[in-house]
């Protein structure tokens, strides 16, 4: 295996992280915008306060990512940049908007009125950066952007490529992911059971969500995306990675259904984490399909050795930092 493998790895590792991190945050701001009625107040608070340490930091992951694909993939990395500038802008807009939003609720005018207008502008950002990441993957993965293997080139204009229905289905697939995470690790922000109560409900609501968009999304990749549905209907892990992944997902509902939320925890993880491997496997060798593979846009290997050697040391400084992170602010919640 080349060392463009291993960094390919790494960058899926990275992706994962960061669905099961700020993706969870990401639909923490969803379900901001549908805190109503009486407890509205109170399940905005729980979600502010299980955001607030750990919100920033999450995205050192997509940092991760960026950095990885700028550097070991440079013809993809301006491929991307160029054929999907306008949902990445878009994506980087709702990053910024969402972590100000978040930041002048929590310190400006508490009055109602302020109040929700931060709010709200919260959770619209929630809502447009995750569909616009799930566009972005579904846009690589769907085999119309063409570009020169050697120059990165963009052979295709900046808008067929991405709006088209089925980036589309992913990006309300990985929305609802979002939702899903972050519903059940609500769950466990709180021990008030009428709370708890709404939580298991929207989890419920996303996980049926989650399992429509995942049959849409498939169906749509008979034309848009032949390569993930061969990966995925054709290959000969496919039939029992889906049993699986099937059965990952039934036993996380029914653990939501009957109120095991710490269970629901560890399914629910594993089930998106299969989710994203699937995906990573279906398009492999392909970084971007339908030309550009891990191999012919990778950097040479005197870049190549020195980046995963940099990309170790650093991870045995990151991941205890994370843990620790985790631990202080929330080891009360891992620990229900």
């Amino acid at each position: 295996m080349g060392l463009e493998l291993y960094l390919a790895i790494i960058m899926l590792i990275s992706l994962i992280l960061y669905m099961l991190t700020g993706g969870a945050d990401f639909g923490g701001g969803v379900w901001d915008l549908f805190a109503i009625g009486a407890r509205g107040k109170t399940q905005r608070d729980i979600i502010h306060h299980a955001l607030a340490p750990i919100w920033e930091a999450n995205h050192v992951w997509l940092i991760v990512i960026i950095v990885l694909l700028f550097v070991a993939f440079p013809v993809a990395f301006a491929t991307i940049g160029t054929a999907l500038h306008i949902p990445l802008t878009l994506m980087l807009v709702g990053i910024v908007l969402r972590g100000t939003a978040f930041v002048f609720r929590t310190y400006d005018d508490q009055s109602e009125r302020v109040h929700l207008r931060w709010s709200r502008l919260f959770a619209i950002a929630s809502i447009i950066t995750p569909i616009m990441l799930g566009i972005t993957l579904g846009a690589i993965a769907s085999g119309t952007i063409h570009a020169n293997p050697e120059t990165g080139q963009v052979q295709t204009d900046f808008i067929s490529s991405w709006f088209a229905p089925f980036p589309f289905a992913i990006g309300f697939f990985t929305l609802t992911i979002c939702t899903l995470l972050a519903a059940v690790y609500l769950t466990l922000e709180t021990d008030d059971t009428s709370i708890q109560d709404d939580f298991r409900l929207r989890a419920i609501i996303a996980a049926i969500s989650v399992g429509i968009l995942a049959g849409m999304s498939y169906l749509l990749s008979a034309e848009g995306a032949p390569l993930i549905q061969a990966g995925l209907g054709k290959s000969k892990w496919s039939i029992p990675f889906h049993i699986v992944t099937g059965l990952v997902a039934i036993l996380g509902i029914w653990s939501i259904w009957h109120r095991y939320f710490k269970l629901a925890r560890i399914l629910i993880p594993i089930q998106v984490t299969l989710i994203i491997l699937g995906w990573g496997l279906a398009q492999y060798p392909y970084l971007i399909a339908p030309n550009l593979t891990f191999s012919n846009t990778a950097a040479p290997e005197s870049v190549l050795k020195p980046v995963l050697i940099i990309i170790i040391i650093g991870g045995l400084v990151l991941i205890p930092a994370f843990w620790y992170l985790y631990s202080v602010f929330k080891g009360r919640s891992l620990t229900k």
